[in-house]
């Protein structure tokens, strides 16, 4: 007799009836409940953060953790607070005011976004997620981010907490795969709530159970509201079987140069001559190869004699 083959990330088991089903209100309400009383204060969770406020925050938050995303918020929508006042500065402004919370070509998508809803959409972040969408430098998770946590809508919403915890939860896996699979996005469409308001709730709350208790790392499984039915508990925690996950590195990489290079820019508010961006790297080739790619990047503007700045158009 051939043994049954476990759930795996990518054949979670029979998901096209989970939709309304014990298992996917099982987990909801706990999980809701949980948020309620354990949800982290959050400017961009307050009412007044407003759609653009949680859309400032999305872009941050991608890679970046929430406590140096925090004072970066809070000084950009104090100078920003809406789309068309980050439209009116120049895309270098914004680089600038991004600061060393790394991945700097999210402060130009954002600027970019900016200045689309200006033009597109009277200054107002659309309601509409095809709309969202459409906006230059959003993609599927954060259009599907914005119109759940800004406007209450039902949509699937997918970050790296979500999927780790629908991997251990319901498929019974330690880790989900390293790129989101379509089996992860039917899933997780299959999993919303079909009320509208509570589908937004558990977007938000079964994010805040993967970054508060179902981390990557030494898991609170005593915290957490649905242990009693954690496939991946229940199985006996079964060790990761993928491809190995491979720690970030930072220190000497050319996104370290990058970072330097930027920085110099930052502070100087004047066009840099070559010989300053020189002395921040002692190794030459590394140094160009960097700041070739942000110039390619569109990060820094190349000017006539040797001068560098950040970008103004």
């Amino acid at each position: 007799m051939t043994a049954p083959t476990k759930p795996s990330p990518d054949t979670p088991a029979d998901i096209n009836a989970l939709s309304g089903s014990a298992l996917g209100e099982n987990l909801h309400s706990p999980v809701i409940d949980w948020f309620d009383e354990n949800a982290r204060d959050l400017p961009w969770r307050r009412p007044e953060a407003g759609p653009w406020g949680v859309m400032v925050s999305e872009f941050m938050l991608q890679q970046t953790p929430v406590n140096r995303v925090l004072p970066v918020y809070e000084q950009w929508l104090a100078r920003w607070p809406r789309p068309a006042d980050l439209a009116k500065e120049a895309p270098g402004e914004a680089v600038r005011a991004w600061g060393r919370l790394g991945y700097p070509r999210r402060a130009l998508r954002l600027h970019g976004a900016a200045v689309a809803i200006a033009e597109r959409h009277g200054g107002d972040v659309p309601t509409d997620h095809a709309q969202l969408l459409a906006l230059p430098g959003i993609g599927e998770y954060t259009a599907a981010a914005v119109a759940s946590f800004a406007y209450g809508q039902r949509h699937p919403v997918l970050d790296t907490n979500v999927r780790r915890v629908l991997a251990r939860a319901v498929t019974g896996a330690q880790y989900p795969p390293n790129a989101t699979t379509a089996a992860e996005r039917k899933l997780a469409r299959a999993l919303l709530p079909e009320d509208e308001r509570t589908a937004a709730r558990w977007a938000a709350a079964s994010m805040e159970l993967g970054a508060l208790v179902c981390t990557a790392k030494n898991e609170s499984c005593h915290r957490c509201p649905i242990s009693a039915q954690c496939a991946w508990r229940l199985a006996g925690k079964p060790e990761h079987e993928g491809p190995p996950r491979r720690g970030q590195t930072y220190a000497g990489t050319d996104r370290q140069v990058r970072g330097k290079l930027l920085a110099v820019l930052r502070e100087a508010h004047v066009p840099v001559p070559q010989a300053a961006l020189d002395r921040v790297w002692h190794e030459p080739v590394q140094r160009a190869r960097a700041l070739d790619g942000l110039v390619a990047d569109g990060l820094v503007e190349p000017l006539p004699g040797g001068m560098y700045r950040l970008p103004l158009s």
